[in-house]
């Protein structure tokens, strides 16, 4: 990252901020809900092997509206099993949010709710330090690999959690998404060394692939309208670009050059299109479904 741009993560409450106006802009939870709906239910299926308990781990779980979703298919599909869901969440707001969230929604009782205020790296030193031995039955990473050091060895650890017929699901965006585009041009100036910002499903799978392990892959197309960021001294283009380049005040941050060669690409056909006087970003996802060690 350039020695003048800080982090957008360096400051939560204009991240939270930035992040719901992205999902407001974007169908990314859309997306992720027709996957959930349609693809999902089949993949936990398969888990868990007739037991009457199933172990589930979140992993950056956020305000836990996705988390909900997911645990409800699982219940459809294992109504007699009770789960133990460890929730993994660094940002208290957002643990807070899913706390509320779940003592608001009916129908709970069969989930015990264990609570990490952590985050995955963290998590992995807390479960090693106390010699756990409990295996999960469905582990989620959805849009976290962006903020750890190593991704690669963040999916090996929590592979090895995984029971016989376990299953760990990840979502990213797609190498083949503007946001791919984006830090393959500008990972030297935006991207954070501390952490593999610019990390997509093409970095994972060919991890995976280097290492022989098994998965299934599935694109869920969806798209953002990014118009405001190309309206000079616009409050949400601003928050926007922020969200876009994860970096802090980045319209009053950047050089004038990185500034109009980020909204250059921004406007480009690699990633976006131009429709009806709108800009539409290209924020395709993909998700990976790797299966255990065998």
């Amino acid at each position: 990252m350039a020695s003048s741009l800080q982090s957008l993560i360096h400051d939560d409450s204009r991240y939270q901020k930035s992040f719901q106006l992205f999902l407001e802009r974007s169908s990314e939870h859309q997306c992720m809900r027709d996957f959930i709906d349609n693809i999902l239910p089949d993949i936990l299926a398969s888990i868990g092997d007739g037991k009457s308990h199933l172990n589930v781990i979140g992993v950056g779980s956020g305000a836990g509206e996705i988390d909900l979703e997911m645990l409800s298919k699982l219940h459809l599909r294992h109504p007699g099993a009770t789960v133990d869901n460890e929730v993994v969440e660094p940002s208290s707001q957002q643990l807070h949010n899913y706390k509320v969230l779940a003592s608001k929604k009916p129908g709970l009782d069969y989930i015990t709710f264990t609570w990490n205020k952590m985050t995955s790296s963290e998590f992995e030193q807390h479960w090693k330090a106390k010699k756990m031995t409990k295996k999960a039955d469905f582990i989620h990473m959805i849009q976290m690999l962006y903020y750890v050091k190593d991704p690669e060895a963040t999916v090996s650890f929590f592979r090895s959690l995984l029971n016989k017929n376990g299953k760990l699901l990840i979502i990213l965006v797609a190498g083949e998404s503007g946001w791919g585009k984006l830090w393959q041009t500008y990972r030297n100036e935006l991207c954070n060394t501390e952490i593999s910002q610019c990390v997509t499903t093409r970095d994972i799978k060919s991890f995976l692939d280097s290492k022989g392990v098994s998965y299934q892959n599935y694109m869920l197309p969806s798209q953002m309208d990014i118009t405001e960021c190309f309206s000079e001294g616009d409050e949400k283009g601003e928050l926007l670009l922020d969200f876009l380049t994860e970096v802090l005040d980045f319209n009053k941050t950047a050089s004038p050059e990185l500034k109009a060669g980020v909204l250059d690409l921004l406007r480009h056909p690699d990633c976006s299109v131009e429709s009806n006087g709108k800009v539409i970003f290209n924020n395709n996802l993909e998700v990976i479904v790797i299966n255990p060690l065998t």
